[in-house]
């Protein structure tokens, strides 16, 4: 899947041996560096060639207003866009007054790697003028995990075989969101028609306050037009040579210039050091920004400049022992999973209450927005190995709640509805079908809170703010559902809903929606009921701060004991909406590849019409929810769904993996984890260049561990049945459990447990107890990896099924031709 000449296999790096000057916005993005709070795209330090000059800081957007086609009450009114910050990346080199430009400078030796341990971008090339001279470069580029609003960028230029004049301009330019100092306009600002690219904002974003420069340090503030945040950076410079070197500098509003002209001998390097500070606000003024710069320059400039790469090491370190998934023999796989484990920390690790956006630092993609993806896919690696950052992931939406109450008020529910896609806890989804519609956001956010708190047992959480999300959550439910009787029999239905699957949109009973919200109104109404009974001064605090009233939870039980879920005698699967089975089936098999992904091509319209699936929905649910499916249900759901899923979202290959391995089809869950895998590194969607793919990224952790290793907490149990692929001889991972944290160890023969850390744990392999102790292993032999099934399954199997209403299922393309093509279940 990647051009091992340019890209090779080294299990702790990622190497790039060669400049990508023909499209480089997927290299910008593999390479970026971040911390959660800030990123800084791969963007070379000239600052010239770039699919887009990126410098991202969580959070700092733009607001604007929606202009819907045709209005109507309760639409979104205020869309939010990610604000590229002022770049402080760029440091120009030029000998003999030549710049360095790599669209025709010569080139001779090139070499770019981000080694996963220290957590260094670095950068070596051999640069051969027109004049003969060779130049060495050597650069680094560092966003602290340590220290969240520093970045360090550390450039040494030696002329190996001669004299020269060497100048390098260090500069800090406010792009205007993206644009190129010299007024050209980046590759992707051009780009045509994608919804998955961020909206561009003609006017300017981003307006002055204050900006100074005193000695070697300059400063940079602004305040974003509509949203009134504001942002600062401040820069420092150290310039360590023997070269006899002077300095000049230069300020306005959108530019800050500190030019250093060397006479650099022969063989006698230098090296310049920048040091910057970015700090960003909802609310404080621009100037008490540039102050807290100051102040974290200072102090770094007293710990020293070497200290920031050592801790940075020591961090990833730490980071490592209880992160690391570990894929016997195969450094392929390896380098690529560490490369996405990598990829999580710097989209999370230092967001600290923030959200964890689709595309974490590394673009613009998706407009920096939040989606459900953090909560179903980034949070089970958050939970089970750096708990901190998930509670501060669920922080995020605890904030969020003032705005989900007045969000739940203007659609008619009680309760509280948290915003399909946002920055600011306000609903920025202008098409309401596959936005708001997506109601599965209350219990995907109610999911993720049940999960980390009975995996790390983090009650102060729950009883504080987690029960806040789980009573305004179940009350929207409450109401958004309703009851129906036949024969004496009360079901609780929900209608008018989007499930995961947005080809699918504003239905009945859709399946994964109701199996969630009986979720959430279960855990609402269980952990009310325990604080009742084992704190009743937490639970007296609660009923005042949230108006608890008697009977609610009562009433959660009953609607989720209730509750509808939809299954087909005829078929025997369970449809993935009340009418999905009364649709057409999508042909996937005979859709040109020219037309994929569908809604690039297709009107939404003609794809609503469709049993045609963007990702996994029903399958999703049968992960999420395993315990109340039997397993031939899986399979039969499973093997329905899998040819109508066309995969256009990168959210789904991870779970069709996982339940692929589940029900037994081993090498096409093998399949579809490489494709999770390899999104970005191998730009398998195309869209790579706009950011990194968080939650695929975060996904493959879970189809490692979850999928081959066999990892549940159904009922807060943990248990294991692992899928290890046939060659494989070993998959490794650490676990953190309550305050234990456990080392798993698969082989085909046996299950190993081991005690990194803490006290004893009770655990299940396939239904049986063990107990594993600290200081002693617990080693359960394996007879197998779980039933095997070949191939991948087809439609072909249901070629004489009917519908409920004894129609035949039946399958085509959609098309202006009146000649019907010829469907699956056809020879």
């Amino acid at each position: 899947m990647i051009d091992r000449d340019i890209y090779p296999v080294d299990p702790w790096r990622f190497v790039e041996t060669r400049y990508p000057l023909v499209d480089p916005g997927v290299s910008e993005t593999l390479f970026t560096v971040g911390n959660g709070y800030l990123g800084l795209r791969g963007n070379h330090i000239e600052g010239r060639i770039a699919h887009e000059h990126g410098t991202f800081i969580n959070g700092l957007h733009e607001t604007w207003p929606i202009r819907h086609a045709e209005q109507a009450y309760g639409f979104a009114e205020v869309g939010q866009t990610i604000v590229n910050a002022p770049d402080a990346k760029v440091m120009r080199i030029y000998v003999d007054d030549e710049p360095l430009s790599f669209d025709e400078a010569d080139i001779r030796e090139y070499r770019r790697q981000i080694d996963f341990r220290t957590g260094v971008l670095e950068r070596d090339l051999l640069w051969v003028t027109p004049s003969g001279k060779r130049v060495r470069i050597r650069d680094e580029r560092l966003v602290s995990f340590e220290e969240r609003h520093i970045a360090v960028l550390r450039l040494e230029v030696t002329v190996e075989n001669d004299d020269a004049p060497v100048t390098v301009s260090c500069q800090m330019l406010n792009r205007q969101d993206g644009e190129d100092v010299y007024g050209g306009v980046p590759e992707m600002m051009r780009a045509g028609f994608d919804p998955r690219k961020a909206e561009k904002i003609s006017d300017r974003v981003l307006e002055p306050v204050e900006f100074w420069q005193e000695d070697l340090r300059s400063a940079l503030s602004y305040r974003v037009a509509a949203s009134a945040m504001t942002v600062a950076v401040v820069a420092d410079h150290v310039v360590e040579t023997e070269n006899e070197y002077t300095a000049r500098r230069l300020i306005d509003a959108d530019i800050a210039k500190n030019v250093f002209r060397v006479q650099a001998r022969a063989g006698v390097p230098t090296r310049i050091t920048k040091l910057i500070s970015y700090h960003s606000s909802r609310g404080v003024p621009a100037r008490e920004l540039v102050d807290r710069c100051r102040r974290t320059l200072d102090r770094i400039g007293v710990e020293g400049v070497q200290e920031q790469f050592d801790a940075q090491e020591r961090w990833l370190a730490a980071f490592w022992e209880r992160s690391d998934v570990q894929i016997g023999g195969h450094d392929d796989l390896q380098q690529a999973t560490r490369w996405c484990l990598f990829q999580i920390a710097q989209a999370s690790a230092r967001a600290d209450g923030l959200g964890v956006a689709a595309k974490g630092v590394s673009g613009s993609g998706y407009g920096g927005h939040y989606f459900w993806d953090t909560e179903v896919y980034v949070m089970p690696f958050l939970t089970y190995t750096s708990p901190q950052w998930a509670r501060n992931a669920l922080r995020a939406r605890v904030l969020m709640l003032p705005a989900a109450r007045r969000r739940a008020q203007q659609l008619n529910e009680a309760g509280a509805l948290f915003p399909w896609r946002t920055i600011n806890g306000e609903e920025a989804s202008a098409y309401y079908a596959a936005g708001t519609a997506q109601y599965h956001i209350n219990a995907d956010v109610s999911f993720a809170v049940g999960k980390y708190v009975r995996a790390t047992g983090d009650l102060d959480f729950m009883l504080r703010e987690g029960v806040d999300i789980l009573v305004e959550t179940a009350r929207l439910w409450a109401t958004l559902g309703f009851w129906r009787t036949n024969g004496g029999t009360d079901t609780f239905h929900i209608h008018g809903v989007t499930g995961p699957d947005e080809y699918t949109t504003v239905v009945n009973d859709n399946l994964f929606t109701n199996v969630m919200a009986r979720y959430n109104l279960r855990v609402a109404a269980r952990v009310v009921n325990e604080i009742r009974e084992h704190d009743p001064h937490a639970y007296a605090a609660m009923v005042e701060r949230l108006r608890l009233e008697e009977g609610e939870t009562e009433a959660w039980e009953h609607a989720g004991d209730a509750m509808h879920i939809p299954y087909s005698e005829a078929l025997g699967i369970h449809p993935q909406d009340a009418m999905f089975l009364e649709k057409e089936v999508w042909d996937l098999d005979n859709t040109p590849a020219e037309q994929r992904p569908l809604l690039l091509h297709f009107h939404p319209l003609v794809i609503y019409r469709f049993q045609v699936l963007k990702q996994a929905d029903v399958v999703l649910a049968l992960f999420l929810q395993g315990n109340h499916f039997t397993p031939e249900q899986k399979r039969a759901d499973f093997e329905y769904y899998d040819p109508l899923t066309t995969g256009d979202s990168t959210l789904s290959a991870v779970v069709q993996s996982i339940l692929a391995a589940e029900v037994g089809y081993q090498d096409l869950a093998r399949q579809y984890f490489e494709q999770a895998l390899y999104v970005d590194l191998a730009d398998l969607h195309h869209n790579a260049s706009d950011g990194v793919h968080v939650a695929s990224a975060a996904g493959v952790w879970t189809a490692l561990v979850s999928g081959f290793g066999g990892m549940r907490d159904h009922y807060g149990d943990l248990s294991f049945d692992p899928r290890l692929p046939e060659d494989w001889p070993e998959l490794s991972y650490p676990l953190r459990w309550q305050d234990t944290l456990l080392r798993i160890t698969v082989t085909r023969e046996a299950l190993t447990v081991r005690i990194d850390e803490g006290e004893a744990i009770d655990f299940y392999v396939r239904g049986e107890a063990f107990r594993v102790e600290p200081g002693f292993d617990s080693v359960v032999s394996l007879v197998n990896q779980g039933p095997v099934l070949p191939g991948r399954p087809t439609l072909r199997r249901f070629a004489d099924a009917r519908r409920e209403d004894g129609t035949l299922l039946s399958a085509s393309v959609p098309s202006t031709s009146s000649i019907p093509i010829v469907g699956p279940f056809e020879d």
